[in-house]
């Protein structure tokens, strides 16, 4: 994947960017922790800049989140806590989880997206909660932008900083992102064994 990234970024240039950033938060396995340091080398030997990948990774990023929390307000919480009740194993919540994040969110969205933007795995995801508890769409899009901002800034300098050392580290960034994801479907699969319905 890695050697499949670096190539579009360098055929394609921000545009590539944007587009990989997008796919990464509609797709999760395809990992940003890949897109954006190679974005900072690109930058780093002239090829683009550094302001261009930045600005190009959070607008594809931005652009990905809308999917999950527009599915959030179409789903909204009456309706997970119906499919809660149902298939609350698969969904490994219950009617109450749902009431619970429900009123966390009320309180605390704001914080649960900006820091949810800066996790890998969570960071798509996210969006979803958000769109579900009927956090205004203004306030969601704000501090989405500025985690956003953040992750994409920080993932550029770290490419920008790696330069030639950059394919060296590319070697052990994608198994890392690859063992995000296999800890995130094993934490998926414990919930559903260990998942008690209410009676």
């Amino acid at each position: 994947m890695a050697q499949w990234i670096i190539q579009l970024i360098e055929e394609h240039g921000y545009w590539a960017v944007a587009a990989l950033m997008l796919l990464e938060n509609v797709f999760p396995p395809i990992p940003s922790e890949l897109i954006m340091p190679f974005a900072g080398y690109a930058a780093a030997q002239g090829e683009l800049s550094v302001l261009g990948v930045v600005v190009a990774g959070s607008i594809g990023s931005l652009a990905g989140t809308l999917p999950w929390y527009f599915a959030g307000r179409w789903v909204g919480d009456e309706r997970l806590k119906q499919w809660a009740g149902r298939h609350g194993r698969w969904l490994t919540l219950s009617p109450d989880d749902v009431e619970r994040a429900d009123r966390w969110f009320d309180r605390r969205g704001h914080v649960a997206v900006f820091l949810g933007r800066l996790v890998p795995g969570l960071r798509s995801v996210i969006s979803a909660p958000a769109g579900v508890t009927g956090m205004p769409f203004g306030r969601f899009f704000l501090w989405s932008a500025a985690g956003t901002l953040v992750w994409t800034g920080a993932l550029a300098a770290v490419g920008l900083l790696l330069r030639d050392n950059y394919e060296a580290v590319a070697h052990w960034l994608d198994p890392v992102a690859k063992g995000v994801l296999a800890l995130a479907l094993v934490t998926y699969l414990w919930r559903v064994l260990r998942f008690k319905p209410l009676r």
